[in-house]
Parts: C-alpha cells; structure tokens; sequence
C-alpha cells in the first residue's frame, strides 16, 4: 500500500483547521460499559456547552506524503499533507477530551488540539480508544511514553486481544509497567459511558487480524451520533457475518467510512482486486439507491496516499460529491 502515487495524481489542497473549540481539562475516569443504544438522545443542550467531535486526520496509515515518495512536491510544501486518521470528541461539560487511534501523527495531532484548545495537563487526553494493532492506529501511544511525554496513567479503551497485545509486547508493554497508560477493557456492542453525555460503542469489523481484534465505534452525544469504521475488508463480509452497513449507517446522524481507495488500478501496476478494503466506487454502487438524507451522512476517510479523491477539486471528488456523499476533511468539526 506504500507504493509510490502515478504521476497523474493531482496535488491536494490545503485544509484549513477550524478555530474557536472550548475546551477544559480533567475527567473521571471511572466509565463503565452499559447497554448499547441507538440514535440520538434527544436531550436538550446548550448549543455552547454541546459536546463535539473533530478530525485530526483523514490519511491512511502512512499519511500524505508517505515514505519513499521522494519526487514529490508535498515534502517540501506543508500545506499540502494529510496527517494519518484520528477522531478526538470533545465535552465541554464533563469536562473531557477524547482521543480516537493514536497514530504516527500524534504529535502534530496533539499540537493542532493544544493551539485551538491550550491545557495545562500534558497530554491532555482524558481516554483513547484504539480501533486495532495496525501501525496507524497504535504506534502514536510511543510519544506518551519515558522517552517523550512520560505521561500517567493515561485511560487506553482496548479490545482483550489489544489490550493483551500492548501489555506482552515491548516497547509498548513498558508504557503499561511505567504507568504511561492505564488499559480499560472494552466489549463488542457494549457501550462505554465516558461522561453523563457521551457513549462509546465498540463494533467488530472484519478485517486483518494478524495482531488483534478490529472495530470501528458508535460515539453517541446528547443529540447525535457518528458512527467510526476506518478499516474493514469489505461489506459484503460483514453481510455474511449477520451485519448490514446500512443499518448501522441508519443508527447515526454521520457515518465515517473506509475510504482507502478509490477503484482499482491507482496503484501502476498492481492488481488492487484483493486488497481488504472496500473501494470507494464500489461503496458508491452499493449505497446509490440510499435516501438522499442517508447519502448526506457518509464521509469517506483513511485514505491512501495514491487516493485521487484526496483532491478537494479533481474529478473523483467531484464525483462522489455528486452522488451526494462527501469526503473527510482535517479540522472540520460535527456537533453531537
């Protein structure tokens, strides 16, 4: 998946960061699992005091540029790179700041939330919930560790096999026996209460499991809900496993989804057939006779380097938009 881009990819834009989050610092860290629900709330919430969600990347694992694309013009021009996906979210009230993946990015990703949000508190993550054991996704937890941040007891929500994975295996296993992190089980389809207002739920997903369990989230506030699902291998797997992703895209207000890549044949000379992802002109096909209110909801995210949908204005990104569907952008911000 690191191979390097065709020469017909056009150069992404600039993504601006969206200004003006409130934010304070400390949490309780006593969640605990409840049984999962569906949809919105329906609590009445101040729209100041409303908790929220935030992008910090939309890149897959390697991000944009990746490694060993030397003639590449991004490396010289900042604007012009995608950091590795992440979600934090946000409550005002509790107060707390979440974290979703840890990825290779977590310093810039950390920085982007402290010059919007200044804390005291070093780290300032109040949780983080880590969707598997693959690099993008995990690796970023290094910078809490003795050799960086030498943080404390920061809350990691982790799957059994995860958790199990972090705690057997070094470097990560010191963080554990420091005292960098503190892991906190989580359960398939059972829901977490962060705050009084927030809910996390996890949902296995098929795909790759060389070193752990895979899941995406229901992040549930007071009034909306997102559903987080960066990598799985196809729909058509989690169909035969009992679960369709259109009921999980009815359950929520907005619907990150894997986006990795675009159609086959954007990696020169390989056949993409039988990577475990679901392109994105596949996921359109199958989503095209959705109500243009669902349409509404799903943004495509973690996607490749060699992704052409990464072009705010090239031709697959006009595409999608005319389907109705939409593509994840770093620093915009969904209210919950």
């Amino acid at each position: 998946m690191a191979a390097p881009a065709p020469r017909w990819m056009p150069l992404l834009c600039s993504l601006s960061l969206v200004a003006g989050i409130v934010w304070a610092a400390s949490w309780s860290a006593s969640a605990q699992e409840i049984p999962a629900e569906n949809g919105s709330r329906g609590e009445v919430v101040n729209e100041q005091d409303r908790p929220y969600l935030l992008v910090l990347g939309v890149a897959q694992d390697g991000g944009v540029p990746q490694a060993g694309t030397r003639s590449r013009p991004r490396w010289q021009a900042p604007g012009f790179r995608s950091l590795a996906t992440s979600l934090a979210v946000v409550d005002p009230a509790g107060p707390s700041r979440l974290l979703f993946d840890a990825t290779p990015d977590l310093r810039e990703q950390l920085a982007m939330l402290d010059r919007l949000a200044p804390v005291t508190a070093s780290p300032g993550l109040d949780g983080i919930f880590l969707t598997h054991a693959h690099m993008g996704h995990y690796t970023g937890l290094m910078f809490l560790g003795f050799e960086s941040m030498g943080a404390s007891g920061v809350p990691v929500f982790a799957m059994s096999r995860m958790a199990e994975y972090l705690r057997s295996n070094g470097p990560w296993s010191q963080l554990v026996s420091y005292g960098n992190i503190e892991l906190k089980a989580i359960h398939d389809r059972r829901a977490v209460e962060v705050t009084a207002r927030l809910r996390v739920t996890p949902i296995a997903v098929p795909h790759r499991q060389e070193f752990s369990e895979v899941v995406g989230f229901r992040i549930q506030g007071p009034q909306r809900s997102v559903l987080f699902i960066p990598d799985i291998d196809s729909w058509h797997e989690w169909d035969e496993a009992g679960t369709r992703i259109e009921n999980e895209i009815a359950a929520v207000d907005i619907a990150y989804l894997d986006g990795t890549f675009f159609a086959n044949g954007e990696i020169p000379g390989r056949d993409m057939s039988g990577f475990p992802h679901p392109f994105i002109s596949h996921s359109l096909e199958r989503f095209r006779d959705l109500p243009v209110s669902e349409k509404r909801k799903i943004r495509f995210i973690h996607l490749n380097h060699t992704n052409p949908a990464l072009n705010p204005h090239g031709e697959a990104r006009r595409h999608i938009e005319s389907l109705g569907f939409a593509v994840a952008e770093e620093g915009e911000r969904q209210d919950l």
